[in-house]
């Protein structure tokens, strides 16, 4: 099922758990891994999925978003905007309520309903201060969310 899966050195630990919390503001600690599974790069702790790498840069899964409480990089929507996000639609600014304003386009980045809890991982379309701001346009491409595949391996 996972190709090449293998721990990490401690040295790649290290660089790792510091990249996680640079970009995410969190403290994540645990046994990694890597593997490959289709087209993803994933990160198991503690023997779970708890993240991917997207063109390299790590990042949290849903399931790593909750467990290790991510403060950074994160986009709030309505509750209106779930319903369509969970199907895998992209976020649309006008969903947009509150962002990060350490946001630039291109960033990684992730989604939450307005009680916090995440939803999906995308990469933003504008920065954060332009997210809230703008009345139309695609505010972050999904490329991750509950009840997709990854989400599914992640439950296992």
């Amino acid at each position: 099922m996972f190709k090449n899966r293998h721990a990490l050195k401690k040295k790649d630990v290290k660089k790792l758990t510091e990249k996680l919390e640079k970009i995410l503001g969190c403290n994540v600690e645990g046994e990694m891994e890597i593997a490959e599974y289709k087209e993803w790069k994933l990160l198991f702790i503690d023997g779970k999925i708890y993240g991917f790498f997207i063109d390299d840069i790590p990042f949290l899964n849903v399931e790593g978003l909750k467990r290790f409480k991510a403060n950074k990089r994160k986009v709030t929507v309505d509750d209106g905007a779930i319903k369509f996000i969970l199907n895998g639609a992209d976020v649309m600014a006008p969903g947009v309520v509150d962002a990060d304003e350490s946001i630039a386009e291109g960033d990684v980045v992730w989604v939450s309903d307005m009680r916090g809890l995440p939803l999906a991982v995308g990469i933003a379309l504008m920065d954060g201060k332009e997210m809230v701001a703008a009345r139309k346009g695609k505010a972050v491409k999904n490329i991750h969310h509950i009840g997709d595949e990854l989400w599914k391996l992640s439950k296992d």
